[in-house]
């Protein structure tokens, strides 16, 4: 295993929140994407208003950890309780350790998203554990030495 990554979500104010967080801990956005960037799906429509949500915004907060967020979607539950707005993001070094890993956290909890190849290049799932904790598991398909 390579990290764990703090995932934090918010309802509409996860861009507010990181510019703050980059205030504290310095540094520039790996990545900033936006609703608006992802392929339709008629299974999750995204509203206008939405749109420019964040979808996923990565920043470096130590040589070791990468702390992420997103909003949440009104499709979606809010993120209103405390507690709930915290995912553990682990990326791995390959599909099978990302496989393994998934299977496991898997046993007794609940699969949001099933190991998949997603449209960003990455092996990618998400579940919540038995204990209530949410897991997100990535294995970056550009990094595959084959």
């Amino acid at each position: 295993m390579k990290t764990i990554n703090p995932y934090l979500s918010f309802n509409g104010k996860c861009e507010e929140a990181f510019n703050f967080y980059k205030s504290v801990f310095g540094g520039k956005f790996l990545v900033v994407k936006r609703f608006k960037e992802m392929p339709e799906n008629p299974n999750c429509p995204i509203s206008a208003s939405e749109k420019e949500k964040i979808m996923h915004i990565s920043l470096p907060i130590s040589k070791e950890t990468v702390l992420f967020g997103c909003d949440s979607l009104q499709a979606f539950e809010d993120t209103t309780v405390l507690g709930d707005n915290i995912s553990l993001s682990i990326d791995t070094d390959s599909t099978d350790e990302a496989t393994r890993i998934f299977n496991e956290l898997s046993s007794g909890g609940n699969v949001t998203m099933p190991m998949e190849k997603t449209f960003w290049n990455a092996y990618y799932g998400m579940v919540t554990d038995k204990f209530g904790i949410s897991w997100m598991v990535n294995y970056d398909l550009s990094e595959a030495k084959n």
